[in-house]
């Protein structure tokens, strides 16, 4: 009998790996960094917990680090068999993976100046842009709606999930002895709201599903009064000539961001001089976006079609990509009549922090917080009034407007969850909850309970009969 057995993303949000093992084949389903505190991202100095030499196929649902991070870790300590995902997802990881290893490297190198001085032992860092690169060979890129044999029993089919580009829902076939059993990974299930992806895909046989539950406790705000309050602050903006400052983060929210913008400029709304994407990682995103426009939903590729090409390009004309340090340098001479749009998403490094230091002190700026802001983090502390903002040594006094739009989320609401567990066919799969706090999906477990469902909440180890 095949079992899965649940080794990350049950304690919190990160970390997702999952390992279906039957009497012929041992495949790992995502392998993820753990992120947040320093005590979660202890777990990624850890061995891996299972057997790497008999592993036959790794399948990834898709390229955000809390999903993908740590295979190149698995390639260093001695996997060479394949990874399968998506064609888009694919593309996605080089960049992904390729950042997360030169900001480890130059992580390590700050710690080992440390540690020098202080007579310590150094570290290594947890993998190399060539360990990225070992990785990379493996990838295996599929379409949507392709199912394949992966292993001996084992086939793969990948849904859209809508989440972010390539995204996607896993479908796992298992036979043995003649008898085929199905397991669902709905991976991050995206927001319907959202822009230019399309709705995630619905499925409708499962015997076990695994479902995330990170927004299980609530819904988003309606989007129609997240872009009318954008909307009110871009254009009141432009009347007192400030800059505005936009973190955000390089996959998928930027690219909504930019398509939102330029909605607004196609409406002559957008009075700013210019857009400046000040971010080398989020550039290199946006230009697989736009390889991938075929993934776009039919309503906003129409939209899309006003400008020449039906790219992010030429719909937002004053668009300008800044990739080099001296061009981002040369954004802070500019005082006023600017959009800048730069990582990270919830200002703990990045250039953005550079901007702050030469706006956040300006009465006329403004900063437009377009993502969630974990507690404890920078972008956190602007949200709840911080009246300063430390940057290395130096304390800035805030006196820009700070603006925090709580709409935009690349994930399904606790609503939007249940209407897409709420299509699968009698006899219901048995549901286990994961990706999400504790006390969220403690919520959403009572919720679906209301509405008829049993769900599981698995603890890392578990192990089910499949």
């Amino acid at each position: 009998m095949a079992t899965l057995t649940f080794y990350g993303a049950t304690e919190g949000v990160t970390g997702s790996a999952y390992l279906l093992q039957t009497g012929a084949a041992t495949i790992l389903l995502d392998c993820g960094l753990f992120q947040g505190s320093r005590e979660e991202e202890k777990g990624n100095d850890e061995p891996l917990p299972f057997d790497i030499q008999g592993l036959d196929a790794v399948v990834l649902s898709h390229a955000h680090l809390d999903h993908s991070g740590r295979l190149p870790k698995l390639v260093a300590d001695g996997y060479q068999g394949p990874l399968y995902m998506t064609e888009a997802t694919s593309e996605l990881l080089e960049v992904m993976l390729k950042d997360a290893a030169s900001l480890q490297q130059r992580d390590t190198e700050w710690e080992n100046k440390r540690r020098r001085r202080a007579g310590k032992q150094e570290i290594e860092p947890l993998y190399t842009l060539e360990d990225v690169e070992a990785a990379l060979e493996l990838c295996q890129g599929f379409v949507y709606g392709q199912r394949r044999q992966i292993a001996d029993g084992v086939e793969v089919c990948f849904r859209d999930a809508g989440h972010i580009l390539g995204s996607s829902i896993v479908e796992l076939f298992v036979t043995e002895a003649g008898v085929e059993k199905k397991l669902v990974f709905s991976g991050d299930l995206g927001n319907s709201y959202a822009a230019l992806l399309r709705d995630p895909e619905i499925v409708k046989a499962a015997d076990v599903l695994l479902l995330e539950s990170t927004y299980g406790n609530r819904n988003h705000r309606p989007m129609d009064e997240t872009l009318q309050e954008f909307e009110d602050i871009i254009v009141d903006a432009s009347k007192n000539g400030g800059n505005i400052l936009i973190p955000s983060f390089a996959v998928g929210r930027t690219q909504e961001i930019i398509f939102r913008l330029g909605q607004l400029y196609q409406k002559g709304l957008l009075r700013q001089q210019a857009v400046y994407l000040d971010s080398p990682m989020a550039i290199a995103v946006t230009e697989v976006y736009h390889r991938y426009q075929d993934a776009y939903n039919r309503e906003d590729a129409n939209t899309l079609r006003q400008g020449e090409t039906g790219s992010l390009h030429t719909f937002l004309p004053i668009l300008r990509y800044s990739s080099s340090t001296e061009e981002s340098m040369a954004l802070n001479k500019i005082e006023a009549g600017a959009i800048i749009i730069a990582g990270s998403g919830m200002c703990t490094g990045g250039r953005i922090r550079h901007h702050f230091k030469h706006n956040l002190w300006r009465r006329n700026a403004h900063v437009v917080i377009v993502g969630y802001q974990a507690i404890g983090t920078p972008g956190r502390s602007l949200v709840d009034g911080a009246e300063s903002f430390k940057i290395g040594g130096d304390s800035i006094a805030v006196a820009a407007s700070i603006h925090t739009l709580g709409g935009f989320s690349a994930h399904a609401s606790q609503s939007q969850l249940l209407d897409w567990i709420n299509h699968f066919n009698e006899p219901r799969p048995r549901l286990y909850l994961i990706h999400g706090e504790a006390e969220t999906k403690a919520t959403f477990q009572q919720f679906l309970a209301d509405h008829g469902w049993t769900a599981t909440i698995p603890q890392l180890a578990d192990t089910i009969d499949f």
